[in-house]
């Protein structure tokens, strides 16, 4: 029915258009009880089996919404709704900025593919900050908050800036991400680089630390999957060196390697980030490549091209604590955590281990001593 209605309105549609539409239907529902109830029940059923510990939190499962949907922490009990064991927001700035000139986001149908150059649109983390401090919660939802450098603020000063955000935030957030990994902002995948990166963590983590003095607030960080391999082992060294919770694996990709023949070639040419299925492969090698380094030290949370209940399958196997998806909730529509984790707990129950947690990099250790 919703590949029917995809087909029929959505696709006819403007993405980004589209995008807040549906955007406004989800909050919408979320605020009706009596709609919200019966929509959580019929897309949001717990596996007991599958309940996930992970950054000392506790979720109903490893399944969450990638940062980029909900920018500006708008529809958090809207996504919980619909069944996400996680809702990270964001990517969100210091400053308010309008992002980059529409036309932005594109779709590549053919290959199940989104490509965007958003330039983290956001209203800002005071703004957000305090619609985060306001929120009446309706489920208890564990929210990360992912912050990001604000476009005029210079290179050289982005450790200020992702203090700032840091310090107004921290106190609202389960979990903090440091994205570093965008291709939409000028200079910032640049702070990839361990020699820039060690001041910026070290710094969120005194500032998170400094401001957020009853609990420890958890501190990640989100890599590209255009690093090459040895860029990949020096973040995930630095990670360890640090003390750091976690990993993100991947971001969007610059690349269009993975694109099939279908997609117009005029879209395939859109500067931008591209995300979904072209990116499963490289993700999932990235995500292999940190495990094989630092093993159960720190959490890993595998994204990148996550269509169904079989790719968070192989990603847990591969490393990951926790799984995330965007890009295929655009075409697979309301029923898409629901039928993820109806894939999940079928596989588990399938395989030779008890729980997730012993699934998590069975087959990077199996293949480390092959």
């Amino acid at each position: 029915m919703y590949k029917f209605f995809f087909n029929l309105v959505f696709k006819r549609m403007d993405p980004e258009a589209a995008h807040h539409l549906a955007f406004r239907w989800i909050r919408l529902a979320a605020r009706v009880p009596v709609l919200r109830t019966f929509v959580a029940a019929a897309l949001a059923p717990r596996y007991e089996e599958l309940r996930t510990e992970a950054l000392g939190l506790r979720m109903h499962g490893p399944f969450g919404l990638a940062a980029g949907f909900d920018k500006n922490a708008a529809a958090i009990d809207g996504m919980s709704m619909l069944g996400f064991d996680h809702v990270e927001i964001g990517t969100v700035t210091a400053q308010a900025q309008p992002g980059n000139p529409r036309k932005r986001l594109f779709r590549l149908v053919p290959d199940r593919a989104l490509i965007n150059r958003m330039g983290f649109n956001n209203d800002g983390s005071a703004a957000v900050a305090a619609r985060l401090a306001a929120r009446r919660e309706v489920f208890r939802t564990v929210v990360g908050v992912n912050i990001g450098k604000t476009k005029v603020v210079p290179e050289a000063e982005a450790v200020g800036d992702y203090v700032t955000s840091t310090e107004r935030l921290a106190a609202h957030a389960d979990y903090l991400v440091v994205n570093v990994s965008s291709p939409n902002t000028p200079g910032l995948r640049n702070l990839q680089a361990t020699e820039a990166l060690r001041p910026l963590l070290s710094a969120v983590r005194e500032a998170a630390d400094r401001t957020v003095t009853g609990r420890r607030v958890p501190l990640l960080v989100k890599i590209a999957p255009d690093l090459a391999d040895e860029d990949v082992d020096a973040v995930a060294d630095l990670a360890v060196e640090l003390g750091l919770d976690g990993i993100i694996a991947t971001n969007t990709t610059i690349a269009r390697d993975g694109l099939g023949l279908k997609s117009d070639p005029a879209l395939v040419k859109e500067t931008g980030g591209l995300s979904g299925a072209p990116v499963k492969e490289r993700s999932l090698e990235v995500l292999r490549r940190l495990y094989a380094r630092v093993g159960d030290r720190i959490t890993l949370v595998g994204v990148g091209g996550i269509e169904n209940g079989e790719d968070a399958w192989q990603r847990i196997l591969a490393g990951a604590t926790l799984v995330q998806g965007y890009s295929a909730f655009v075409y697979e529509g309301p029923f898409y955590a629901r039928a993820v984790h109806k894939g999940l707990a079928a596989r588990l129950a399938a395989s030779p281990y008890a729980t997730l947690a012993e699934a998590v990099g069975a087959e990077t250790r199996k293949a480390a001593t092959a």
